[in-house]
């Protein structure tokens, strides 16, 4: 597995999406995601240009946080319990996956004189098996959130259905773009429609021609997993 080429390609396919939708390269993060990925793969991700990194879980998210260079962003990308929220408030540079109030109401509680950034995490597609606010329910829950002074909400985050055609996903990620810049204008105290994170290894690129400026990348960069 050469980790390093990998990294390269990703980048390059990156590039060219962006650039296919008339965008900057530079404009687009990769998140790499390293659940079951050890720290020294990890480390060649980093050392062949990889600045963001992304766990699913806590447990992982703690455990590798204290050996990952200063200066790398670290993202929480999975479903986060209300009672693990304690144990990553204070390292994580952006979670991806907020949900419901519950875990709001925990975030902001446990913030101290932090704010913590946040994307919500739309069901896009309505899938039963995957977490998320509907899309009806978006503008509703965003007024819930101004009650909590220690959130800001940067934008919005979806994971599409897997499809063996990338192109398939294409709908899903243009109605989430849509969305996205509705949200935009209505200009929401304790919001900025700042990130638009969807699309990983199987259909980043149709992401990102859709408006995607967040991709999270996982078995492009380290190879399929077995756990």
């Amino acid at each position: 597995m050469d980790i390093r080429y990998n990294v390269e390609r990703v980048l390059d396919r990156v590039a060219e999406a962006a650039l296919r939708a008339g965008r900057a390269p530079q404009d687009v993060t990769v998140v790499a995601v390293t659940k079951t990925v050890d720290v020294a793969r990890i480390m060649e991700a980093i050392n062949a240009g990889i600045k963001h990194i992304g766990e699913n879980r806590v447990q992982e998210f703690v455990k590798k946080h204290d050996f990952i260079p200063a200066g790398i962003k670290r993202h929480l990308i999975g479903t986060l319990q209300t009672n693990k929220v304690k144990y990553i408030v204070d390292k994580v540079d952006l979670i991806h996956s907020l949900d419901r109030i519950s875990l709001a109401k925990e975030l902001n509680k446990r913030a101290g004189e932090r704010i913590i950034p946040v994307l919500i995490q739309v069901n896009i597609s309505r899938e039963s098996t995957k977490s998320g606010i509907f899309e009806e329910d978006l503008e509703s829950f965003i007024e819930q959130l101004q009650l909590f002074d220690h959130i800001r909400v940067k934008g919005l985050m979806t994971i599409a259905p897997l499809l063996s055609d990338p192109e398939a996903a294409r709908p899903y990620f243009a109605r989430l773009k849509k969305l996205f810049d509705r949200i935009k204008e209505r200009r929401y105290p304790h919001i900025d429609m700042e990130y638009l994170s969807m699309g990983m290894t199987n259909d980043f690129e149709v992401a990102i021609e859709e408006g995607a400026n967040i991709v999270r990348i996982g078995r492009a960069i380290f190879g399929e997993r077995y756990v």
